[in-house]
């Protein structure tokens, strides 16, 4: 591995941080040490910040070829490591070579996607005025510095999302990954975009205890968009701080996520979405599904054929290319996960399938006939545990649907793609999918959540926005007559 990858990267400089507090990132499936890094203290995230501030101002005037070419640089120096990546990707975060390769590709069209909005920076929407002579110009302008606070999970992807678009915007960034998956989502990050060019200051990555260093990330007054992915207690935290300091806040946060199969749904179809809806990344994504809810037709059809499918997926070590389920990222992810599924046995539901530990790694659970109100059918799991509740109308799947205060992702089954988009519409989340499994991403599209899921877009054009300010300019062409 580089030498820079446990290091800070703080205005075009490698280095080790400040702080006296070492953290040991490990391999979720052995525990063993992957890399030690020197933390960052509150200086170097100044540093870092200041130094994001004084590049943005001569990265803002940069041209759109110049942002093109570095944005296009970084795609082929990304492709031309891949192999490099996925393998560190596994061994840092647990997640399986398939989930792996899938987030690199998405980390690949995040930049791809963000080439092709360079030039809406340049080009203002021009429309008449109902005032005659006027003419209007709305110019987009790169917001200043982003500070990112990302997760464990989809480490090289959740900084992708964010520092592309960012680039192609004008904008600085101070990139803070988790510490658990720190070399795929930070310095992998750093040091491609460095080869590709782009100017020391612009992308900064800094690594802390936030124990030590408390909110400043946040209430730092240079930042003035935070994006961050993770729990909704600690996103409800960071907005009111935004709220507080008049910051424009990115926040995608948990979900409670229903699979709905309707009535008339094809249930080979659903069979299959649904296996893969639970078990990306052993259940830890942020879109897994949380919640099945099945016709009654279906019920036990569904129920049996998905604790048999759920049984017989591979589970180990994640560098095996057969195995699916991996480890979870700690042991208190794993406790967390063991508990709840001892709650649903206290609370009622039907054990099917009983998952066990492994090691690290814990292999799948199937609960039936879980009330809707219970704890299990109310927490965000990010485990491997498959929640069933049967219904018998489509007004109570869709009511059962919506009782959540999540809102992020969602998917229905039927036959009648009419009805099927209908009652997508209807499920209160950002994002619906029918047909499909709960967990898309498309770089076009806009992801993002409702309710307690958070606030903004990543991906598209709204979520490109999300990046850039607006200014209206209008342009009065002969005298104006005024009423005095």
């Amino acid at each position: 591995m580089s030498d820079n990858y446990n290091k800070q990267y703080i205005n075009g400089v490698w280095r080790d941080g400040s702080s006296e507090k070492v953290y040991d990132s490990v391999n979720p499936y052995n525990n063993e040490i992957v890399a030690r890094i020197k933390l960052a203290s509150r200086d170097d995230i100044d540093e870092a910040y200041q130094a994001a501030k004084l590049a943005q101002k001569e990265w803002a005037k940069s041209s759109a070829e110049t942002r093109k070419s570095v944005l296009r640089n970084a795609t082929q120096l990304l492709q031309q490591r891949k192999d490099e990546i996925i393998a560190i990707m596994v061994k840092e975060s647990g997640s399986s070579v398939t989930k792996a390769i899938g987030e690199f590709m998405a980390s690949v069209g995040s930049i791809m996607a963000a080439v092709g909005y360079v030039d809406s920076m340049f080009a203002p929407h021009v429309f008449p005025s109902p005032i005659p002579g006027k003419e209007n110009h709305v110019y987009r302008f790169p917001v200043g510095v982003i500070g990112t606070i990302n997760a464990f999970n989809f480490p090289l992807y959740m900084a992708m999302r964010v520092v592309a678009p960012a680039i192609a915007a004008g904008d600085a960034v101070v990139l803070k990954p988790d510490s658990q998956t720190y070399i795929t989502g930070g310095p992998i990050v750093a040091e491609i975009f460095e080869q590709a060019g782009l100017p020391k200051g612009v992308l900064n990555v800094v690594g802390y205890d936030i124990g030590e260093v408390g909110d400043y990330m946040i209430e730092h007054p240079v930042p003035r968009i935070i994006s961050f992915t993770g729990s909704t207690a600690v996103g409800r935290h960071i907005g009111e701080l935004c709220g507080k300091h008049l910051k424009r806040a990115s926040l995608e946060l948990g979900g409670n996520n229903p699979f709905v199969v309707l009535e008339d749904a094809d249930l080979d179809q659903a069979v299959d979405a649904a296996v893969f809806s639970k078990l990306l990344n052993a259940g830890q994504v942020c879109v897994c599904t949380n919640r099945f809810l099945v016709h009654r037709k279906h019920y036990d059809e569904f129920v049996a054929r998905i604790a048999a499918r759920l049984e017989q997926v591979p589970y180990g070590n994640p560098s095996d290319p057969q195995v699916i389920v991996g480890p979870l990222i700690n042991e208190k992810q794993i406790e967390k996960v063991l508990g709840l599924a001892e709650m649903a046995k206290q609370e009622g539901a039907r054990l099917v399938l009983e998952g066990q530990r492994i090691g690290n790694v814990v292999t799948p659970f199937v609960f039936a006939d879980v009330d809707r109100k219970s704890t299990l059918a109310r927490t965000e799991i990010f485990g491997p545990i498959a929640t069933i509740i049967p219904f018998d109308t489509e007004e109570e799947a869709l009511t059962w649907a919506n009782d959540t205060e999540y809102g992020l992702s969602s998917a229905v089954f039927t036959s009648n793609i009419e009805n099927g988009i209908a009652f997508a519409r209807a499920i209160e989340s950002g994002m619906t999918h029918v047909n499909d499994t709960t967990i898309n991403m498309d770089m076009d599209a806009p992801f993002g959540g409702e309710k307690s899921s958070g606030i903004g877009h990543y991906g598209g054009e709204l979520g490109f926005e999300e990046f850039t300010t607006s200014k209206w300019v209008s342009v009065q062409k002969e005298p104006r007559m005024f009423p005095f």
